[in-house]
């Protein structure tokens, strides 16, 4: 694939949520050409991966948070809602969702995620700026190799719309001057399941069209074993249940964790909490750290339910969980890595009930199912030891549990086994490669995702940047956890993924034109400029920070333009007042870099809640207002 008149060339690998959500912030903040390549390996997963592909996802499939929390855009909080009442082609829907005017605190069903993100991706294509394009790619990324003049990606079967596969099994070379990895959830394959994978009694992935179709067609007095109680399984139950099934349902679960729903009228809040500063005492072992976790936990959600009434009761666990991150990379710190690991395993479930619940649409009908003594639904608590073929055609699943173990005879599994975190047990090409040149390393404390810098670049062992390398989503769900405290579902999930396609975008485009410009070893220096400013000039630094993240929010070209207008002349002005060792095009392109990442910062700020985020830049409108 040649480039588009030799301009900078970004390669996103994984059109997924997280790949399309930062090539869309690659558009809308290029200001020069630049070429966005956006591969996929699976074009029904283009605009959506496993999570939101129309394909895996039925209608009964709903967001696990309230649609107003869906937006692509952490600065635009409602865009989602907006978009499915005002823009999307509803005349394929079914009712009641065809008729259905969506509310920010309601459910919506995951299957339109793909036509929102395409949409937004058509539009970020059309708003961009002059010589900025989108290629769209198929085709399966096997290895890299860091050049002095970028990165060659070798590509497996490339092809580019109105342009077949290559010819031959000869995969092809992209050159690209920066790499975007936005490879997505890559699926775990446990022991105890080896011996059934192939079985026609079993679901391996059920976010597949087949295991759709399968659940659809299973007999209602069929027998099913959910393996997993997480918000996952609850899709494969509840699909069950509203087609009217009255056979036993088992929903087996290690731990027992069973999620909470989120009251009605639910909004996304951040309250300031003390410390909890027996968490930051030495580590000594296990079950006294636990014990003093309890006691900090237990102190906190009756200090939340004493001074702030308004808080419901359903929620008072995710506001302690959401205050107690910024403290918790210096309690992390103090956790021996392999304690840390262990802590992980056995209460990341639990850990993720804390920090997230799911909308009654989900929760209601498994609630009903499951309650009542003759009930459908049952939950078993217990490690599930192996799944094994019987006689019969069903399968066997064993579980074991401290006081006994049972075996339950299903006429069909479902696994809900959850993600591979550990990319040394991935065994994509890609991985394989990355990981056997050190361009990829292992997340040293978690053993979850890799190792990057705090803007997401790949670190090597030694913990330099591997190249112009960066990753977004699960790939940096270790770093997450002990770099900003974030824990459960919150490593990689939407608000995550916004955060890092932010950062990351504005990451690329900056090594690009300061490179092409030979200015990226001033950096530091500038600085230590910055550092020492007097006042008249910060408070000109500060309206320039203000004026470019409101142009990195910009969805127009119009908007963009007219704010980089006024964003060039506040910048001559703070480059007047700030004396710098070099001429006054290299001093303007440092001080408009330094405002870029000041910019950012600023966007990705996880200490205020996106309608805060708004009312700081001044893009709050009425309907925030009303709240």
């Amino acid at each position: 694939m040649s480039r588009t008149g030799m301009c900078p060339r970004v390669l996103v690998v994984g059109a997924g949520l997280a790949g399309t959500a930062t090539a869309i912030r690659l558009l809308r903040f290029a200001r020069s050409p630049l070429e966005v390549v956006l591969l996929e390996r699976r074009s029904d997963y283009r605009n959506a991966g496993v999570a939101y592909h129309r394909d895996g996802n039925p209608w009964d499939h709903v967001f696990n948070i309230q649609a107003g929390r869906m937006s692509a855009f952490r600065e635009d909080v409602l865009d989602f809602v907006r978009w499915a009442n005002h823009e999307a082609d509803r005349r394929s829907w079914p009712e009641p969702w065809a008729g259905l005017q969506f509310v920010e605190q309601g459910p919506a069903p995951r299957r339109i995620f793909q036509d929102y993100l395409a949409d937004r991706l058509a539009e970020a294509r059309r708003e961009a700026g002059p010589g900025v394009v989108l290629i769209e790619a198929d085709g399966e990324a096997v290895d890299l190799e860091v050049r002095p003049a970028g990165v060659e990606v070798t590509v497996r079967q490339l092809s580019t719309a109105g342009r077949p596969a290559g010819e031959g099994p000869e995969p092809a070379v992209l050159l690209a001057d920066h790499v975007v990895l936005a490879t997505g959830l890559e699926q775990r394959d446990p022991p105890f399941a080896t011996g059934v994978r192939g079985h026609a009694a079993f679901v391996r992935n059920p976010y597949s069209a087949s295991a759709v179709r399968r659940l659809e067609a299973l007999p209602p007095e069929a027998t099913v074993a959910i393996v997993g109680s997480v918000l996952s399984a609850y899709d494969s139950a509840g699909l069950l249940l509203r087609r009217g099934h009255t056979g036993r349902i088992h929903l087996i679960s290690r731990t027992g964790t069973m999620f909470r729903t989120y009251p009605g009228g639910h909004e996304h809040g951040v309250l300031q909490l003390p410390c909890p500063k027996t968490l930051l005492e030495p580590y000594r072992n296990r079950e006294e750290f636990l014990g003093r976790v309890r006691t900090e936990w237990e102190t906190a959600c009756s200090a939340v339910t004493r001074e702030h009434p308004e808080v419901d009761p359903v929620v008072v666990a995710e506001r302690v969980a959401k205050a107690w991150e910024p403290h918790l990379p210096e309690a992390i710190d103090r956790i021996p890595s392999a304690e840390l690991r262990g802590l992980l395993d056995e209460f990341g479930t639990a850990i993720a009930a804390f920090r997230v619940g799911a909308v009654e649409y989900t929760m209601s009908v498994i609630e009903r199912a499951l309650h009542p003594a003759d009930g459908p639904v049952r939950l078993v608590v217990g490690r599930v030891a192996e799944i094994a073929p019987t006689g019969s055609g069903r399968l066997a699943v064993s579980v074991v549990a401290p006081a006994r173990r049972q075996t339950i005879e299903a006429d069909l599994v479902v696994a809900n086994f959850g993600r591979e975190s550990d990319y040394l047990r991935v065994g994509q090409a890609l991985w394989r490669n990355l990981l056997r040149k050190g361009i990829a390393v292992p997340h040293a404390r978690t053993g979850r995702g890799l190792e990057v810098d705090d803007q997401g670049a790949l670190l090597t062992a030694e913990g330099e940047p591997a190249g112009p390398i960066s990753a977004v989503g699960v790939l940096r769900e270790g770093d997450e956890i002990v770099r900003n405290g974030r824990t459960g579902a919150f490593t990689f999930n939407l608000a995550a993924i916004k955060n890092h396609s932010i950062a990351v975008a504005a990451r690329a485009i900056e090594q690009v034109e300061l490179r092409d410009e030979g200015l990226a070893r001033n950096m530091a220096q500038l600085h230590g400029h910055l550092g020492n400013i007097e006042e008249a000039t910060r408070v000109g630094f500060e309206d320039a920070v203000l004026l470019e993240a409101k142009r990195l929010a910009a969805r127009t070209r119009n908007e963009r333009e007219l704010l980089d207008a006024h964003l060039d002349a506040r910048l001559r002005s703070v480059g007047e007042l700030l004396t710098l060792p070099m001429d006054a095009f290299r001093s303007g392109r440092l001080i408009r870099a330094a405002v870029n990442r000041a910019a950012v910062e600023r966007l990705t700020d996880i200490s205020v809640t996106p309608r805060q985020l708004r009312r700081q830049l001044g893009l709050a409108d009425a309907e925030d207002l009303e709240d």
